[in-house]
């Protein structure tokens, strides 16, 4: 079941399952160049509720405010992500995953690494490792003080960063860490809601992992 919602600084669906309850959340916001309402996250929503997860899928600050997103922008969307995040707490007693495409998991993963404990696990969906075809620029600087555990969904065909660079930065994350490749997928990822079933089981073995 979809319900529509709008606080101050996000919006979009909630998602309640209405049985197999797992307990846990996920909450998934977009890349710059897209919304809420983006085939990805709604599938990817769907796939997880049918799961029995309670599912956020919002806006970011800057789409509310037909804005681009950057530098001025960033502090005002995590805080956006915070409030998703405490959403979720508020409405669920188990985990709360904290997930993103592209620009919403970059500014995911870095209210996380500001906030250690704000969410139980990150799902970073197409992290935008560097600018296409600008590898000198990457943006790596936050990943060392990040303590969350993450899965990281990566099409093999990303222009924002190969498998291979991906797995660099990901060695600098002291927590827990997986990479699962789609093979053959570029940025958009289209092919990544009919592995729903396969994300969650990777995540939580990340989530879960010993010592997490």
């Amino acid at each position: 079941m979809e319900e529509h919602f709008e606080t101050s600084l996000i919006r979009g669906a909630l998602h309640r399952p209405s049985e197999n309850l797992s307990g846990d959340a996920i909450v998934l916001t977009h890349g710059a160049g897209s919304n809420s309402d983006a085939p990805l996250l709604v599938r990817l929503a769907r796939a997880f509720e049918a799961n029995g997860h309670l599912v956020i899928r919002y806006d970011l600050p800057f789409r509310i405010a037909k804005r681009r997103p950057g530098p001025a922008s960033g502090a005002r969307d995590r805080e956006g992500v915070a409030a998703a995040i405490e959403m979720a707490r508020k409405l669920i007693a188990g985990r709360v995953i904290a997930g993103g495409h592209s620009y919403g998991g970059r500014q995911t993963s870095m209210l996380a690494a500001d906030r250690p404990g704000a969410a139980d696990g990150l799902l970073l969906l197409s992290y935008p490792l560097h600018p296409p075809k600008r590898p000198d620029q990457m943006r790596t600087a936050h990943l060392p003080q990040l303590q969350t555990p993450c899965l990281f969904v990566h099409g093999t065909s990303d222009p924002f960063g190969s498998i291979e660079e991906l797995r660099q930065a990901v060695a600098l994350i002291p927590a827990h860490t997986d990479v699962l490749a789609v093979e053959g997928a570029a940025h958009d990822l289209k092919r990544a809601p009919d592995l729903a079933s396969d994300i969650l089981t990777r995540l939580y073995s990340v989530v879960c992992y010993p010592g997490n």
